[in-house]
C-alpha cells in the first residue's frame, strides 16, 4: 500500500469507532471499507429508531440490532467486527422531558447493566458510548449524568472492559479529571476511551486515558509522531440525511494510501502498529491480524 512498494500492507486496518444501519446501507458502506483495505471495526451502538429508548426492552432491541449488524457484516465482508454497547447519555435528556430524571437515570443504570451481561457473554467488548453530554444542561441532569458515569466506569471494572466515552472536548485538566475518577472508581485509566478526539494533547497531558482521534489529516499527521496509545476512528454514522458524516467509512484506509505516499514502508508500519495493532492489544486484549 505504500508508494514504493507492491507488497500487501502487512497491518490490519482499524476503524475505532463507526455506526452502520440495519440492512443494505450498513452492509454498503462495510465494504467499500473492505474494498479499500478496511479489516476491522469497533462498531459503537445507536439509536435505530427516530426516538431514544423509553425502556429497558427498548435498549434490548437496540443492543442485540447492532450486534446482529456485526454479525451481517462479517456474514457478508472479511471485515472483522466488534460491538461496543451502552445506552447513549443523551438519551436521559428526551427521556426525563417525558417521564422524569429520576426514571431516565434508573433506565441508564439498568441498561449499562444490561449492556455490561452482553459483554460478559462475548457479544461485545467494551461499554460505550458512556459519559455526559456534550452540550450545556442544567445542573441536576448534569449531576444525574455523573452519576451514570460512575456506574458505567463499576460495570466496566466488574465485567473487566474498556469504556468508551462520549463527552465534552477534552484538554489537560478533563483528561486529568477523568483518570482521577477512573482509579477512584477502580478502573485502570488506560481502559478508558476518549472518543471523538478532534483536539491533540500529548500522552503527558492525557494521564493514561486514551485519545480515540477524529481521523481528520493534521491530526493523523501529529499522532503518527505519538509515543503513546491511541486509536483512529471516523464515527460514521451512516446516516442518509448526513452523508459521509462524521467521516467516511473509507477514510482510514485512504489515511493509510496517503500517509505510504509519505513516508517508506518500514517507518509507516512502526508508526500505524500503534492504533492498528498495540493500541486494541493493550486496551482491549485483542490480537489483530490480517485475515
Amino acid at each position: 500500500m505504500a508508494s514504493n512498494t507492491s507488497a500487501p500492507f502487512p497491518l490490519p486496518i482499524v476503524d475505532h469507532h463507526a455506526h452502520l444501519r440495519p440492512g443494505a446501507r450498513g452492509l454498503e458502506a462495510a465494504a467499500k471499507f473492505e474494498k479499500l483495505g478496511g479489516s476491522h471495526m469497533f462498531l459503537a451502538t445507536q439509536n435505530y429508531v427516530p426516538h431514544p429508548p423509553t425502556t429497558l426492552d427498548d435498549y434490548r432491541t437496540q443492543f442485540e440490532t447492532t450486534i446482529d449488524i456485526a454479525g451481517k457484516v462479517e456474514e457478508n465482508t472479511t471485515v472483522k467486527v466488534f460491538p461496543v454497547i451502552a445506552p447513549y447519555p443523551v438519551d436521559m435528556v428526551e427521556v426525563a422531558k417525558k417521564h422524569g430524571l429520576e426514571m431516565a437515570e434508573k433506565l441508564q443504570c439498568d441498561a449499562l447493566q444490561l449492556a455490561g451481561k452482553y459483554v460478559s457473554e462475548k457479544k461485545a467488548v467494551a461499554l460505550g458510548e458512556a459519559g455526559r453530554a456534550h452540550f450545556p444542561i442544567e445542573a441536576p441532569m448534569r449531576e444525574a449524568m455523573e452519576r451514570v458515569l460512575i456506574r458505567a466506569m463499576e460495570v466496566a471494572r466488574d465485567v473487566g472492559c474498556p469504556i468508551v466515552l462520549h463527552t465534552e472536548d477534552f484538554n489537560e485538566a478533563t483528561y486529568r479529571s477523568m483518570a482521577q475518577t477512573a482509579k477512584k472508581v477502580g478502573i485502570p485509566p488506560e481502559k478508558v476511551i476518549k472518543h471523538y478526539a478532534r483536539a491533540y494533547f500529548p500522552p503527558a497531558s492525557r494521564h493514561e486515558v486514551v485519545p480515540s482521534f477524529l481521523a481528520k489529516r493534521e491530526l493523523v499527521l501529529k499522532a503518527l509522531e505519538d509515543k503513546g496509545t491511541w486509536f483512529l476512528e471516523t464515527d460514521y454514522l451512516n446516516d442518509p440525511e448526513r452523508p459521509g458524516k462524521v467521516l467516511s467509512l473509507e477514510t482510514i484506509p485512504r489515511r493509510v494510501h496517503w500517509i505510504g505516499a509519505m513516508m517508506d514502508s518500514p517507518t509507516m508500519v512502526e508508526k500505524l502498529s500503534t492504533p492498528f495493532v498495540k493500541a486494541p492489544k493493550k486496551v482491549y486484549g485483542l490480537d489483530l491480524a490480517r485475515k
